[in-house]
């Protein structure tokens, strides 16, 4: 077997990080018994909608029935991680204690393998042009506390341990994403390195089809494929060193366009052939906007989308439009709603932009303390990945440009739809990075930093 290049050894975490993360997390489950779900509302709580279209499959009803009753064909949700509860469904039983614990370690899985993720973007970004190396005898000590922090730190694994959803599976896909876009523009990689830094074909195939089991986990993401596409071929974009130089990263996209497509394709024929729409990833867009502009809520939706008892008029009618006229019929109302009421609108959504980056409200449980403690950690998390964006951005530190054009685009949906504090998610371990990048920096104007003393000529 082939040995890795020094410098692919050193953007590899330890293996001991992937596992300590793991641990905790199942460690966590066990003891406190998270996967004993409660059973109210037809155990509508376990898994939500996402369950009720794996309980229908299971049932032999096809992708559909995401609420309480048959309502018919569904693209409420991509088909991911639905599918994988249906596997643990028939694996140990419909809404049993067994299939959650097998989805709460499956969860847990997903989120261990964000801890090399996090590594690998550190250790390019920072530690390889040595950035915030100050006080450590370490040669990657921005990686190693990142993915520590993301292995060990409660805000990082609470859905793995708490939420049976996609959070955790869109999280490593989509980190996963980043990784590849760095390797494609080969951050990190010295000039001596970069011809074998990778197999380009190869790394564009894998780049197409993380983005193609992102789009069917949360479509939400697929907005910084295109601009992280871009980022990647921008050099060659813009200063190719000839026409035929040109050639070869173009194809190599064209080939990463090519796998995304096969990957997305046959969810996209099957909504095509039992919705009788186009529909290229979720039909929900206009239920959730027209629930998202009632005045009453402050831009923040409390329940679900849709009624779960039966008989409700309005899951009657949905059953009788089908889903795909019945959303149509949602989102026409919603924009009327909104263009009669611009300050509404406005005020919406900056109450959506502070909920994003500061903290969702939550129920009154007379729990202060508690409440207390999450919003803090909540915002201070926000406020410290901002900060370590900027002061990266100003250093010029490689892969910055991308991170930033993550933190401006992937929040968009939620700041003029909906938002929750699990949205944020797949933004965390970035958050994680440049928080540690910020804290790493630190250090007296005059006090030159470890790296600079190894540099300086003896």
């Amino acid at each position: 077997m082939t040995a890795l290049a020094p410098h692919r050894r050193r953007f590899r975490a330890p293996g001991n990080i992937f596992w300590a993360a793991f641990a905790l997390r199942v460690a966590c489950i066990l003891i406190g018994h998270t996967y004993k779900i409660k059973a109210d509302a037809d155990h509508f709580t376990y898994g939500f909608e996402a369950a009720r279209i794996a309980r229908s499959l299971v049932h032999g009803h096809g992708y559909g029935n995401p609420f309480n009753g048959l309502s018919g064909p569904t693209a409420w949700l991509p088909p991911l991680y639905p599918l994988l509860i249906a596997l643990a469904f028939k694996l140990f039983g419909i809404y049993t204690r067994g299939a959650a614990f097998f989805l709460l370690v499956c969860n847990s899985l997903f989120s261990a393998a964000v801890a090399p993720a996090v590594y690998e973007i550190a250790a390019r970004c920072f530690d390889a042009n040595g950035f915030a190396r100050r006080s450590s005898s370490k040669v990657e000590p921005v990686a190693l506390w990142s993915a520590w922090m993301w292995a060990i730190y409660p805000a990082a694994l609470q859905y793995a341990i708490h939420w049976i959803w996609e959070m955790s599976l869109s999280t490593c896909l989509f980190t996963w994403t980043i990784v590849f876009a760095l390797r494609l523009r080969r951050i990190g990689a010295s000039p001596a390195h970069e011809a074998v830094d990778a197999r380009p074909s190869l790394l564009w195939a894998g780049f197409g089809l993380l983005w193609g089991l992102t789009a069917l986990s949360n479509a939400t993401l697929l907005l910084v494929l295109p601009v992280s596409a871009l980022w990647i071929l921008w050099p060659d974009l813009t200063h190719p060193p000839s026409r035929a130089t040109l050639i070869q990263p173009l194809r190599a996209a064209a080939l990463a366009c090519a796998v995304f497509l096969v990957t997305l394709g046959p969810w996209v024929a099957r909504n095509e052939r039992a919705l009788h729409a186009f529909v290229p990833t979720r039909a929900n867009f206009g239920i959730e906007l027209w629930q998202s502009a009632h005045f009453y809520w402050r831009g923040f939706p409390w329940g679900s989308a849709m009624s779960l008892w039966p008989g409700d008029p309005e899951f009657q009618r949905y059953v009788r439009l089908g889903e795909v006229r019945y959303a149509q019929e949602k989102g026409v109302q919603a924009v009327s709603t909104l263009r009669a009421h611009p300050v509404l609108l406005a005020r919406n959504t900056a109450y959506r932009i502070y909920f994003f980056w500061f903290g969702v409200p939550h129920p009154s449980e007379g729990k202060v303390a508690g409440e207390i403690t999450r919003t803090v950690n909540y915002g201070f998390l926000s406020v410290a990945g901002l900060l370590g964006l900027g002061l990266a951005l100003r250093q010029r530190a490689p892969g910055t440009w991308l991170f930033a054009l993550v933190f401006l685009l992937m929040p968009l949906p939620y700041y003029l739809v909906t938002v929750q504090a699990r949205f944020r998610h797949p933004m965390e371990p970035l958050i994680a990075v440049l928080a540690v990048y910020l804290f790493r920096s630190t250090s007296s104007r005059s006090a030159p930093s470890s790296f600079e003393q190894r540099k300086a000529p003896a």
